[in-house]
């Protein structure tokens, strides 16, 4: 039975209305005649609604006419009807139709690249570097080896410590973290002086490489020298070299500042 609905709902099916006196004559008449109908509903004994196939609807009038019953179309439903009913809007669906077409093919390609550096920094020549490994505008999202591109990217860059990859919709975002600089290093053959970075108290200090030129318990200004970059010897003359130290003291960071002496 349900099965025979569905078809009906294909091939399209009526909603009718039928007025008379003879209604129990009239749906037996539709049995004998062996035409399907559904879904009846009847009211005030005198009208019956119910559901019946578009290619039937004319064998549905005879018996009317014999039954001296009146009928009445409510509702049309089914395919067959909702293509006629925009029979003559021919080149709008037929717009609507490629409209979805694009939009759907569309949604297959990258239209966005999102690249978020983390703390809103700058990496330089980014999106260069990932053009130049296939990231690019207009590819397809299969064709995206996300992989490899950050595999490379770590190979080409050493300012990029971490990246990631994600793709959404239309739209691929990128994430990177990037790398701390690589602190200056000092050449141990080069004469310094180690000063005093803030106002302080030396708590404690022994000179490694130079001389002390303060004691525990001194109290240094900003930009004083704490450890000369030289050396006395009790028979030699002054030796220059790269001050170092081991000290620490109150409110105080110490920075090697160059000394010519």
């Amino acid at each position: 039975m349900y099965i025979g609905i569905l078809i009906r709902l294909l091939i399209g099916y009526v909603r009718v209305e039928v007025e008379g006196y003879y209604i129990e004559k009239f749906i037996n008449m539709c049995v004998h005649k062996k035409i399907f109908i559904w879904n009846l509903k009847r009211e005030k004994g005198v009208k019956l609604f119910l559901n019946i196939g578009k290619k039937d609807f004319k064998k549905l009038r005879e018996i009317c006419k014999q039954t001296r019953c009146k009928i009445k179309i409510q509702k049309k439903k089914g395919i067959p009807f909702i293509l006629y009913k925009y029979k003559k809007r021919k080149i709008f669906v037929i717009f609507l139709i490629i409209i979805s077409i694009v939009i759907y093919s569309s949604s297959k390609y990258v239209w966005n690249i999102d690249i978020n550096v983390e703390d809103n920094l700058e990496v330089e020549n980014i999106r260069d570097d990932l053009y130049n490994l296939g990231l690019k505008k207009g590819m397809k999202k299969e064709n995206i080896d996300a992989d490899k591109i950050i595999n490379e990217i770590r190979l080409q860059r050493d300012d990029i410590s971490w990246i990631g990859m994600d793709i959404k919709g239309t739209n691929v975002r990128v994430k990177i973290v990037k790398a701390d600089d690589t602190p200056e290093l000092l050449d141990n053959k080069d004469y310094c002086n180690i000063v005093a970075k803030k106002n302080g108290i030396i708590t404690k200090i022994t000179a490694q490489n130079g001389t002390a030129m303060v004691k525990v318990g001194d109290t240094v200004q900003k930009g004083e020298v704490l450890i000369a970059g030289y050396m006395e010897g009790k028979y030699t003359e002054p030796r220059y070299l790269h001050s170092l130290r081991r000290s620490t003291s109150k409110s105080m960071v110490y920075r090697k500042r160059k000394s010519l002496l």
